[in-house]
């Protein structure tokens, strides 16, 4: 029996252990985690040592979490989205962009007839399939918009096994994307396509003030009723996908615009639902996942390392900037963060807004690729 089964003193806890994750993710091993894994390991051993609820002994606090507050989150992400200042990024970085959330849902489908991961992961594989092509496009939101339409989220150890899969081949790709001008250099001489410059706004779009948070709460709410009125009239369109479509649309409003703490806000709700799916961590299934997390490591590496080739060899036939596909492929991957890292380790300031721009474009652009998969597969 669990020390703690009064949802109010479950939610006090799950929030103490986002703060500890937070700080956690700033050490020097902890950076190399990031704080959504830390928060699921945090509440998988409190869950296991039965100080929580654990998914054998769920209560309400957490369907609530997994049913309103996770697709809020991301609502709230997706206010980020702008499209009109997407064509900032010029040309070149938003066409070889495409290229490359092209090429990822390519990698996902070959990975998918050579391996047969269905095989062993089983109806799951198919909903992995497009979560990764999501996450390998546009980053967590995209992944965690999938999980949530499939109820993904409720299996524990197969969902925080998938979130591990995946951050190793990011960080593995990390050093591959850091490698890929110095080693095509010398097969295939490269040429530096100009951007013109530009800088980044120095509002401070993450503070919250009274104004833009009564607003964010009533949009967030509006907008999950309103998805869940569209699933009822047409049941076939997932409300995941409505959401995520009115997300970006409202996004694109000025009024909407100038609210301040969208990321904020959403970025911790994201942080509280994974603290609940670390809750769904059973130590006793673990051993379960054995074979299964090498299949999904197979699965996941061969698909990315499609996605690269792909990516050099149309890229470099188009603009073979070897920088900018580089940068691209990781923005892709590993999200707008990495890029830029990329970007002022190549000392090519001038790409370090249009990779937070294209990471935007992904954000848009992965929920519709992964359901894509989902629907050929």
């Amino acid at each position: 029996m669990s020390l703690l089964r009064d949802p109010v003193n479950v939610l006090g806890v799950l929030c103490l252990l986002v703060i500890a994750a937070t700080y956690a993710a700033k050490t020097r091993f902890g950076k190399k985690l990031g704080t959504a894994l830390i928060v699921i390991v945090f509440t998988a051993v409190l869950a296991n040592l039965g100080l929580i609820p654990s998914a054998s002994n769920s209560i309400p606090l957490y369907d609530a979490i997994f049913t309103y507050l996770a697709p809020i989150s991301i609502f709230y992400l997706l206010l980020g989205v702008n499209l009109t200042s997407i064509k900032k990024a010029g040309a070149p970085m938003i066409v070889l962009f495409l290229l490359g959330s092209l090429t990822t849902t390519i990698g996902i489908l070959i990975a998918w007839f050579l391996l047969q991961p269905q095989s062993i992961l089983g109806d799951d594989g198919i909903t992995i399939a497009g979560m990764l092509t999501g996450t390998y496009t546009g980053g967590s939101i995209n992944f965690n918009a999938i999980a949530l339409e499939y109820n993904f989220q409720e299996k524990g150890i197969l969902y925080a096994g998938t979130i591990a899969v995946d951050n190793v081949i990011t960080t593995l790709w990390i050093i591959v994307t850091l490698s890929i001008p110095v080693a095509l250099r010398g097969i295939w001489k490269d040429k530096r396509v100009a951007v013109t410059k530009s800088t980044l706004e120095t509002v401070e779009k993450n503070k919250i003030s009274m104004h833009s948070l009564m607003w964010l709460v009533f949009l967030g709410i509006a907008a999950y009723y309103f998805s869940e009125g569209i699933s009822i009239v047409f049941p076939k369109v997932p409300s995941i996908l409505t959401i995520t479509t009115v997300g970006i649309l409202l996004a694109q409003l000025p009024f909407v615009n100038r609210l301040h703490g969208a990321h904020t806000l959403g970025l911790y709700l994201v942080f509280l639902f994974l603290a609940v799916i670390g809750a769904y961590c059973e130590i006793s299934s673990v051993m379960e996942l054995q074979e299964i997390g090498i299949s999904l490591l197979l699965f996941a590496s061969l698909a990315v390392l499609v996605h690269g080739v792909l990516l050099i060899v149309l890229g470099g036939l188009i603009y073979r900037d070897w920088d900018m596909i580089a940068i691209v492929s990781q923005a892709n991957i590993g999200g707008g963060t990495t890029a830029i890292a990329l970007a002022e380790t190549f000392e090519r300031n001038e790409l370090i807004l249009p990779a937070i721009l294209v990471g935007t474009l992904g954000n848009a652009l992965g929920t519709y690729l992964g359901f894509l998969v989902l629907f050929i597969l």
